[in-house]
């Protein structure tokens, strides 16, 4: 306690001698330090900046920043981080990468100056092109589903129209048949018979006027049917010989007279061209010959020249 209270303890002599021989050797040493050469000097300093509790100790006391770097290496170190992301920038920009689902995706790197971090972002083409795909596709189908539904059109009026030309076919055939069972044609074949006498003369040789077509040929000569029809009579008529009547659908009868001989009976359904007898000079005849009539609906005798070119026959 007592050498606590104690004032300061005075300087001895030997004291006073080491501190006036170290501020000698500071001062010297401070002058040495002028004459360094700057090469050194920067060295010096560079070792001062790395190793800053030396510079501490010559100034003697501590420095509050020591832990900081110096103004400069900041300034150089935040130079290097910029240009290092302005390389990372160009260099990944261009780098294509592998993405997990296979696709290629391109990455853009920027480094953050203050943090030094990056951020990497990916510019996904395969997507794109998939929706691209995804559209062509669709547009196919819309175009591949038009296409069937025209050709499925075109196929159905095909069809009608095939159905409607053998509907066409069959009821062409059938009025052909008709035509043809309905067609007349000459009783004789041409360049045998000759016409001797026609309807309407008048003669000694007939009790009234002539009411037939007749047609001379050899005797036993066929005589066919003009017209389709069925045969009503096949029998000896007086002055008309033998006679053979085919009433046609329309009631027409068609007399066959003076006939040698009978081909066909009562009730026979006959065709155009069908044989029905041969030629005779039975009744009242002066010669083999055909005498052919016409009577519509059974009726008087009409000219038969006539019937047969309305027919389309020219005797």
């Amino acid at each position: 306690m007592a050498n606590h209270r104690a004032g300061k303890r005075e300087a001895s002599p030997v004291d006073t001698a080491e501190l006036s021989a170290h501020r000698d050797r500071r001062a010297t040493s401070e002058g040495k330090r002028k004459a360094v050469k700057p090469a050194k000097r920067a060295r010096t300093q560079t070792s001062e900046a790395v190793v800053p509790h030396r510079a501490s100790h010559a100034s003697g006391r501590k420095n509050p920043f020591a832990a900081l770097p110096s103004a400069p290496t900041l300034v150089g170190a935040a130079a290097l981080v910029i240009a290092a992301g302005g390389a990372v920038t160009i260099g990944q920009e261009a780098v294509p990468a592998q993405a997990s689902n296979g696709s290629i995706q391109r990455l853009s790197a920027q480094a953050n100056v203050l943090t030094g971090s990056s951020q990497v972002q990916a510019n996904d083409t395969s997507a794109n092109r998939q929706q691209a795909v995804s559209r062509d596709s669709q547009r196919e189908a819309l175009e591949d589903a038009a296409e069937e539904e025209l050709q499925a059109a075109a196929e159905a009026q095909a069809q009608e129209r095939n159905a409607a030309l053998a509907q066409l076919a069959a009821s062409a055939e059938k009025h052909a048949d008709e035509i043809a069972a309905n067609a007349w044609s000459l009783p004789i074949a041409p360049g045998v018979y000759h016409l001797t006498a026609g309807f309407g003369q008048s003669s000694g040789l007939w009790a009234n006027t002539h009411t037939g077509l007749d047609f001379a040929a050899p005797s036993g000569t066929p005589i066919m049917s003009i017209a389709g029809g069925v045969v009503s009579s096949a029998e000896y008529a007086g002055a008309y010989g033998n006679r053979t009547i085919v009433t046609l659908d329309d009631g027409t009868e068609i007399w066959y007279c003076h006939q040698t001989s009978f081909g066909v009976s009562p009730g026979d359904r006959v065709r155009p061209g069908q044989t029905i007898g041969t030629v005779g000079t039975t009744g009242n005849s002066t010669g083999p010959h055909l005498h052919l009539e016409v009577r519509p609906g059974a009726g008087d005798p009409v000219d038969p020249l006539g019937a047969l070119t309305v027919h389309g026959l020219t005797p």
